[in-house]
């Protein structure tokens, strides 16, 4: 992506009443817009309009921006005999950019004898590195079903992000369930706990059967998410199910790392995923190891 920033329109504010988990504190959400000219030659040139949006801190969530952004126009992709588009054509990363950038950072390569998207592993753990950070295909998706085919290197950690928003300053998971992307035999989170294994929902639910391929061998993950049904499938077989935004749902974060106590900004994205549209980004993570995605389609519902 080529970008260049053109100009800076007026900025305005809007306010309103708002509460964060509940019980709101009296202070005004801040929308605060800029405009900036990004161009993402050939495919597309369009203007993205910023808009950082200040939630502020209340007795049980502290505070926190939303930054929204323009969305990529599908029309710009190619649809397949099924109806899926076609996230990735196998040559360029057009659609896609950095979780909270406009570019995409230098590991995320196309890696053109494998047909997939690559990122390049520094070996320092999760987003330690400049020129890395997570991947998102820069759409929201509400109601959907996601293929996508997966392969990590040998100990290799990754993971795939659906409905993610992007918060200021805040880590992509903060706000987005995780199909874990792991190698199994290897990786010592695998020994963590089965719902740290491949294509579970990360520290919350176990992929069951656990029918993952080794390291180094492609795999399949396919996420469908049908108003609030979610469902995970690995190399065609069903893994795991849940229900988003039900009393159920609130008592898994409440049982796992991103419980109200030991994390109570994660608690309240999660409780609340996708936001108030419940849509957002799919997201491909950088957690410092080589890992291939190609294949990558989506059926909008």
């Amino acid at each position: 992506m080529k970008k260049s920033i053109i100009g800076v329109c007026a900025l305005y504010l809007v306010y309103a009443l708002v509460s964060c988990g509940g019980s709101g504190s009296g202070s005004a959400t801040t929308t605060t817009t800029v405009e900036i000219v990004v161009q993402a030659e050939p495919w597309e040139n369009i203007s993205i309009v910023t808009e950082e949006i200040f939630k502020p801190a209340t007795e049980v969530c502290p505070e926190y921006t939303i930054m929204e952004r323009t969305q990529y126009s599908l029309s710009k992709f190619a649809q397949d005999s099924e109806g899926f588009y076609i996230l990735f054509d196998g040559k360029t990363l057009n659609g896609w950019r950095g979780y909270n950038r406009y570019d995409i950072p230098a590991r995320w390569i196309v890696d053109e004898a494998e047909n997939a998207i690559k990122f390049v592993g520094s070996g320092g753990g999760e987003a330690q590195e400049g020129d890395g950070g997570d991947l998102i295909f820069g759409h929201k998706f509400k109601n959907f079903e996601l293929s996508i085919d997966w392969k990590v290197s040998r100990a290799g950690n990754s993971g795939i992000f659906y409905l993610a928003q992007e918060i200021k300053n805040q880590p992509i998971y903060i706000s987005s369930p995780e199909s874990q992307v792991l190698d199994n035999e290897n990786h010592p989170d695998a020994r963590a706990g089965a719902n740290r294994q491949s294509s579970s929902l990360y520290d919350m639910i176990a992929a069951i059967p656990q029918n993952a391929n080794p390291y180094g061998e492609w795999n399949n993950t396919t996420i469908i998410v049908d108003r609030g049904n979610v469902y995970h499938f690995q190399n065609g077989e069903r893994v795991i199910s849940y229900n988003l935004w039900t009393p159920r749902w609130t008592e898994m974060l409440q049982n796992c790392k991103f419980n109200q106590n030991d994390w109570p900004l994660a608690f309240e994205l999660l409780n609340n995923v996708g936001g108030e549209n419940r849509e957002g980004y799919i997201g491909l993570q950088d957690h410092g190891d080589d890992v291939w995605f190609r294949n990558i389609k989506i059926k909008v519902y």
